[in-house]
Formats: structure tokens, C-alpha cells, sequence
């Protein structure tokens, strides 16, 4: 029979999950072929124990960076009763699950059955029931490999990737990555690695399958609209990009934004003066492929286009609203502009264009972006347990559209053919200089 000791850590476990209520905006999607975001987050902004499960609500929500991580290690709980039995206003609710643990530990007729495992899957079939896909439970080993920074080097085939459906879906390969040198493209589902079906998988383990030392292959099996084909891939010591730029010909100048970190901003204005610099006609902002980041930067990214005004809404369960508005001093206010977007433009990137496309600074071009528009809490659970991601809220743009599952739609829809990719050629950009050229004066 089970310890009372190890009741109390399970009966915390729950109750955290069930009530803890810690304010991080999610990258939403933003996977990728780690550091996993969305999966992946580093640890940024204030950092505090979670509330205890009898513990009052916080008053207020302060801002804070898209993810924000709990310690591993907090102090016991002092609204936990001292006995170690579940707290006093859940044991009616919670009897029927001590009554099947009782069940399994006496009469399975495999024992001695694995208490952690029991405990594990009873996390991940209550979140499982919430029927969010941006819900889930992480092991301790997921929830060290889903926080590492944004800005670094891991070692993998270099994709942002969605773990939440059936199966794990390209968002963008990494431009210059082994998975981009492959021809992996957006949509792609990876259904089989090394030759092994991932039908049921959960996405995080098969992930774990993608990722491995530089040098080595994996062979993925892909399954592309009705194709199904294999594509084996050098993995390497992938370096997560963050902002390119350049003058194009007819005086226009280019910037792409890869992804949402610690560094984007300044990395961001340093790349736009330099630009400026050189006084050009109009600019190109590409989000393509990006898979998002930390919301501070998306708020800060926002602010270099528009003068001022709403970034964004943030909605919460209980009717609550925050409001994001622009920070003044942009260096970029003022210039012609178009913005590229695919369907790897996800989450931070979401907002940027949504709210650049609200206040008419500038037109999209490309097709439907992924559809991120909700936020996740990142919270570590007690005893080194793993961690969990819970939806805890969903954004909005200025004028009030909600992006999940939708995304938004370019004014100009251009696709981009499978000969494109092969041929290297981008008539996303094409059309994106072609449509900057006729606005300019």
C-alpha cells in the first residue's frame, strides 16, 4: 500500500494543476526542433513558488515575458494539511480516485505496480480532458528539454514543429537548416522514423526521436497532402536564427524576423538603422517560418512599426482583460512596408502582423498564418514531477479578432508551389516588392 508521504505528493500535484493560475503568454506554438518551445521556453521575468492550493488568488497580473518558469524546488506547502491526506475541501471529489488506486495496488494483477507512472498518467488524463491541444503534461525530462533559450544551439534537423496533433507537423523548417536543405515544407507530417510507424505517439516522445547528436541520420517518413515518402536527414548543431537583412534591388530593404527571444529586439533595431541608414524606399518584413516567442518581444517588435495605439488584448477565463499598448520611439513609423506571412507565421509573429494589418500600416502577403492565439502557463510541479502547460488565456488584435485556429488572412494570397522550392524561387517576395513599389509615392 501506498505511503501517505507519496499521497500527499500526488494530492499537491493535482491541486496545483487544478488551481494554480501563473500568468505567462504562449508561443504558443512555437515548436520547434528544440529548444523546445512552446515547446521550448527559457526561463525569463520574476520566478516564485506556485500558490499553494488553499492560497488566496493573486490581485493582480503583472506583465511578463511568454514564458516564465517555476522553480523545480519549492517550499512545502503550508495549507496542506500536516497528516499528509488530501486537503479537507476535495476528499468527497477525490475519493473515488483513491478508491481505484486503492483498487489497482490491491488487485492488478501486475505488482508491484509503478506509483510514478500512476501518478504521471493521472496528470495526463486529467489534462487530456481539458480537449485543449495546448494543454499537456511534460515529464521532468521534457520540461528541462522544453525550456531551454530561445536564443542558442541544440542539436536536431533545425524545424519548428507542432507536437499537438496526431501527428508531429512541420510549421517551417529553419532556413539553411538540414531540414530545409531536405525539402521538408509547411504541413508536413511526420508519420514514421527510421522505418517505425508514430501512429499514437505522443508528439513529445517522437520528438525526442527527431533530435539527436550532429552527424548521425534519421530517417523520417513524411506524409505530404497524398504522398507518403521518406526523406533521410544529417542532423546538426542547429544555431536558432534570429534577424537577417539587406538591400534588395529598386532601393528596397529586407528584414526577416526568425524568431521571438531574449536578443530579438536589439538584434531587431540594430538591422532596421542600418537599413535606414541607407535611406531606402520602402521595406519588406518577412515573418515567414517564424514560430513565435516571448510576448515582451512581440509587444517590443510591434512597437518599432506603429506610433503608438493597442498591440493586443489578452482575454482570460474569468472575464479579465489586459491591455498591450505600443511603446513610443520606433524606428521604423513611418516607411512603406509589406509583410510576408506563410503558414509557419505563428504566435509572437501572429501578433505582430495582426496588429500591423489592423491599423493598415502595411498589407500581408503570402496565405494563412497558423492560427497561435492563446497563452500557456508554464508551471514546474513539486518533488522534480515534470512540469505542466495549461491555456490560460487567449489574445486578440486591436481590432478585436481572435486568431486561434483561424489565423490571419494576407490581402494578397500568393502560394508557393512544391517547383518553387525546388527551383528556389520566392514569389511570395516577388509579389511583396511588386505591391511595396505601387504604394510607393
Amino acid at each position: 500500500m501506498e505511503s501517505k508521504g507519496f499521497r500527499t505528493c500526488l494530492s499537491i500535484g493535482i491541486g496545483l494543476i487544478a488551481l494554480t493560475a501563473v500568468f505567462l503568454a504562449g508561443i504558443g506554438v512555437g515548436y520547434f526542433v528544440p529548444p523546445l518551445i512552446e515547446p521550448t521556453l527559457p526561463v525569463s521575468g520574476p520566478i516564485s513558488c506556485p500558490p499553494c492550493p488553499t492560497s488566496p488568488p493573486s490581485p493582480t497580473r503583472e506583465e511578463e515575458p511568454e514564458i516564465s518558469v517555476l522553480p523545480l524546488e519549492c517550499p512545502p506547502c503550508p495549507y496542506v494539511d500536516a497528516e499528509g491526506d488530501t486537503p479537507e475541501e476535495y476528499q468527497e471529489l477525490f475519493a473515488p480516485f483513491w478508491e481505484a488506486w486503492d483498487i489497482v495496488h490491491e488487485k492488478f494483477v501486475d505488482q508491484p505496480v509503478d506509483d510514478l507512472a500512476l501518478m504521471r498518467g493521472a496528470i495526463e488524463g486529467m489534462l487530456n480532458a481539458l480537449d485543449d491541444r495546448h494543454t499537456s503534461y511534460m515529464t521532468p525530462e521534457e520540461f528541462i528539454q522544453a525550456n531551454e533559450a530561445l536564443e542558442g544551439e541544440y542539436e536536431g534537423i533545425g524545424a519548428w514543429v507542432d507536437i499537438t496533433g496526431d501527428y508531429v507537423e512541420i510549421i517551417s523548417p529553419m532556413r539553411g537548416s538540414p531540414a530545409a536543405e531536405a525539402g521538408l515544407q509547411p504541413n508536413d507530417k511526420v508519420i514514421g522514423i527510421d522505418g517505425e510507424d508514430m501512429t499514437g505517439i505522443p508528439g513529445d516522445l517522437v520528438l525526442r526521436r527527431i533530435l539527436g547528436p550532429a552527424g548521425t541520420d534519421v530517417t523520417l517518413t513524411i506524409q505530404r497532402n497524398n504522398q507518403v515518402f521518406d526523406v533521410t536527414i544529417t542532423r546538426a548543431t542547429i544555431i536558432v536564427p534570429t534577424v537577417e537583412h539587406e538591400m534588395l534591388d529598386d532601393n528596397i530593404a529586407y528584414l526577416g524576423l526568425y524568431t521571438y527571444g531574449d536578443k530579438t529586439t536589439q538584434q531587431l533595431r540594430s538591422a532596421l538603422q542600418e537599413l535606414l541608414d541607407q535611406s531606402p524606399d520602402g521595406l519588406v518584413l518577412d515573418l515567414r517560418g517564424n514560430g513565435g516567442g516571448y510576448l515582451n518581444t512581440a509587444i517590443q517588435v510591434v512597437s518599432e512599426f506603429i506610433p503608438e495605439g493597442v498591440v493586443m488584448y489578452e482575454q482570460f477565463g474569468d472575464g479579465d482583460t489586459l491591455v498591450y499598448e505600443s511603446i513610443p520611439g520606433g524606428l521604423a513609423t513611418q516607411i512603406p512596408m509589406v509583410v510576408l506571412v506563410d503558414e509557419g507565421t505563428a504566435s509572437a509573429a501572429e501578433i505582430t502582423a495582426g496588429a500591423i494589418q489592423d491599423y493598415g500600416r502595411a498589407p500581408l502577403v503570402g496565405v494563412t498564418t497558423f492560427g497561435k492565439g492563446s497563452v500557456q502557463s508554464w508551471v514546474a510541479l513539486q518533488n522534480n514531477a515534470g512540469g505542466v502547460r495549461v491555456t490560460i488565456a487567449r489574445w486578440l488584435t486591436p481590432d478585436g479578432r481572435q486568431i486561434s485556429e483561424v489565423g490571419l488572412e494576407p490581402e494578397y494570397i500568393v502560394e508557393m508551389t512544391e517547383e518553387d522550392y525546388i527551383e528556389g524561387r520566392d514569389p511570395q517576395l516577388e509579389k511583396a516588392i511588386e505591391v511595396l513599389q505601387d504604394s510607393i509615392p
